[in-house]
Formats: structure tokens, sequence, C-alpha cells
């Protein structure tokens, strides 16, 4: 029989009654907790807390009213916990090398700095951006030159987030703006200029023209983005003509090393040609002026004998006449005496007469006077010859 069949002679065996009569007067009941009871104590210490009275529950109102209690304060407890976390979900952390750009239903309300930020969920939309990091986009295609020639040109766009405001909002797509102005700029720069220069040393102006062009597109476009380098990475003719190509740069090549060779040969050669011919000036106003000053010398020579041949012509005759033998037996090894007169017999430094001088790497010698031993023997000599006159006219006397 089940414990709570009816007519069950007193034996109640119901196990949350102990044995006891829930209508009778037995144990109290000991059963577990009912759960409208610990809803309307939870109501009441709300209502408590909202200022609202906890009510009568023996007070003859409406059935309903510990129900309709019990669901309100579930909807005030669920309020709070969804007001606690939409509060918390505002939270977030912006990184040292980010902004934030904070859009309010839609519309910019402001650009937020590094740290711990806070705005309200569902009504600001926060989007960050690194504003450091640098990017690249690389770009290659065939590109036709001012001269008609097609060449092969590849680059490098590096580039960052200068204003995170107008990369946001101004543009819908950046990256792709970039990558069409990059186009349209390097095909722009490459159809004005030649391919000589593009293909050698026209590199470096070619990125900066580019550059400069880019960075106008970006500015006209409000893109937000700055372009920090352009690199030419190659550049070189298609490769069906290539062999062609090198072949033209290398004739090139050849042309300019010829041409430096001459240059350097023509600036070896005419400083040299230079130098002679002013050596050869210098050289012929130095024999110039050593022949005026011989000139001049000998003319006031000739003046000065001729004052001195008026005073004595014979005595300057003799002498003019004993320096011409003088020069010409000079070198003669000879020793002339003049016999006439008797015992008058002059005496001549015959020892240095016939003094030779040390010979030479030759072998010759040299027995030629000094000139200070010619003058003291011409003084001898013409002293003699006026000692001689002066005799001579004592006996015409």
């Amino acid at each position: 029989m089940a414990w709570n069949e009816p007519g069950g002679n007193g034996n109640n065996q119901d196990p949350w009654n102990n044995g006891g009569d829930r209508r009778g007067g037995g144990k109290k009941d000991q059963g577990p907790p009912d759960l409208d009871e610990a809803l309307q104590k939870l109501q009441e210490k709300l209502n408590g807390i909202f200022g609202k009275g906890g009510g009568n529950k023996g007070s003859g109102g409406s059935g309903s009213g510990p129900s309709a209690g019990s669901s309100a304060g579930m909807l005030v407890v669920v309020a709070v916990v969804l007001l606690v976390g939409w509060a918390a979900m505002g939270f977030y952390t912006v990184d040292q090398q980010e902004r934030g750009v904070v859009l309010r239903l839609g519309k910019y309300h402001e650009t937020v700095m590094p740290g711990l930020q806070w705005n309200p969920p569902l009504i600001d939309d926060v989007t960050t951006e690194n504003v450091t990091r640098v990017s690249a986009y690389e770009h290659r295609s065939l590109m036709l030159t001012e001269d008609e020639n097609i060449v092969d040109v590849s680059m490098t766009v590096q580039y960052v987030i200068s204003d995170p405001v107008k990369y946001v909002l101004k543009v819908r797509d950046p990256k792709s703006s970039l990558e069409h102005a990059s186009e349209s700029a390097l095909r722009h720069t490459v159809g004005s200029s030649e391919m000589n220069s593009i293909l050698t040393a026209g590199r470096e102006v070619l990125g900066n023209d580019v550059k400069e062009r880019l960075q106008n597109y970006m500015d006209g476009y409000q893109t937000g983005l700055r372009i920090t380098q352009i690199n030419i990475k190659e550049a070189k003719a298609p490769s069906q003509v290539q062999d062609a190509f090198d072949d033209v740069i290398k004739a090139r090549e050849d042309e300019q090393r010829s041409i430096n060779q001459s240059e350097s040969y023509r600036n070896g050669i005419v400083p040299e040609a230079r130098g002679n011919a002013q050596r050869m000036k210098e050289e012929a106003n130095g024999y110039r002026e050593r022949v005026v000053a011989q000139a001049e010398g000998d003319a006031k020579r000739f003046t000065s004998l001729l004052t001195e041949y008026q005073k004595a012509p014979e005595v300057t005759r003799e002498r003019l006449y004993l320096d011409a033998m003088e020069s010409v037996y000079a070198s003669n090894a000879k020793v002339l005496v003049d016999v006439e007169g008797g015992n008058n017999m002059m005496y001549l430094p015959l020892d240095k007469l016939t003094e030779s001088r040390p010979r030479t790497a030759t072998g010759s010698s040299n027995s030629r006077l000094s000139s200070s031993e010619l003058r003291d023997v011409t003084n001898q000599v013409m002293e003699q010859l006026r000692q001689r006159q002066q005799s001579t006219s004592r006996e015409v006397r």
C-alpha cells in the first residue's frame, strides 16, 4: 500500500511529515521552503529599499498579489545586473602606438589618446588605429616612357597613418585608394622621363618625383596617409627584348669609358704643353734680357775705352794689342821672349806661364792662366813698356 493512499488506517507514512498530521495537532511541518514565500520576502526587501510598503499577506485583496510582486522584483534584479554589465562593457584600453576615433550615434565625437578609457556601449563606437606602424605596398607593371619605350618598373610604397580621423571617416577604403593613386603617379612620372635615365642613374630622382606626386594625391583625397618612402626596386626592359637592351647599355658604357679616357689624356697633355710653352717664353725673355744687358755693357765699355784712348792713345793701343794677343795665346803653352834691346831683357813669370792645370776627367790639361794672374802679367808688361818709352825719350833729347 502506498504511503499516501486514502483510508490507510491512520498509517500516515508521509516522509515530509515525520509521522504527524498536517491538518491535525501533531508535530510542526518541517518540509522544504516555499518558492513563492522566498520571492515574496525578496520583494518586500526590495520594496523597502525603494520606499514601498510590504503589504499585508492576510488582507483581503487580489489573490495574485504575491506573484505580481515576485515578478517585479525579478525585473529589477535583472535590470541592475544588465546595467552593471553594460557599464563594464564600456571600459577599454588604447595602446601607446594607437589613437581611438569615437563616434557617438554615428557622428564624430572625439579622438582618445593612449590609456584606459570608457565610453558608453551601444552609444559610442570606438575605432583604434596604429599611427606609428610603417606599412608597405608593392606595385609592378609595364609602362611607356617619354621616348616611346616600354620599361618594367617595380616599386615599394611605405606609409603611415598620420590622421586617424580622416583615415576612418573621409575615405571608405584608403588602402585601395593608395594602390590606384600609386599606379597613377608612377605612370605619370615614367611617362615624363626617358628610358635611359630610368634604367641608369635616374631611379632616385624617379622615386622622389613619385613620392611628391603621390603625397599630393593622398592629401587631395583626405585619406590621412603620409608617404614615408618610395623605393624603386627594379627598372628594366621587358624580358622579350632584354638582350638587345643589354647590348645597348653596354655600348653606351663603352662610349662613356672612351670619353673618360680621352678627357683624362687631354687633362694630362694640355697642362704639360702649356707648361712647356710658358717655359720657352721664360727662356726667350731671359735670353733677350741677357743679350740686351750684354750689348749695353759692351757699349758702356766701348765708351769708357774711348775716353781712355783719347787721353793716352799709344798706351791704350798697346794695351788693346796685348789684350788681343793674350786672348790668342792664352791657350798656347809656348813662351815668346823679346830679345831686341840688348841686355834690356824683360822678365816674365815663366813658372806661372808654364804651370799646367790639373787634368780633367777626359785626361786633357788646361794651361790657361786665371784672370788675376793675367792681370798681374799685363800690369808688369805695361810698366816695362812705360819705362822703355821714357828711356827712349831721354835718348832722343
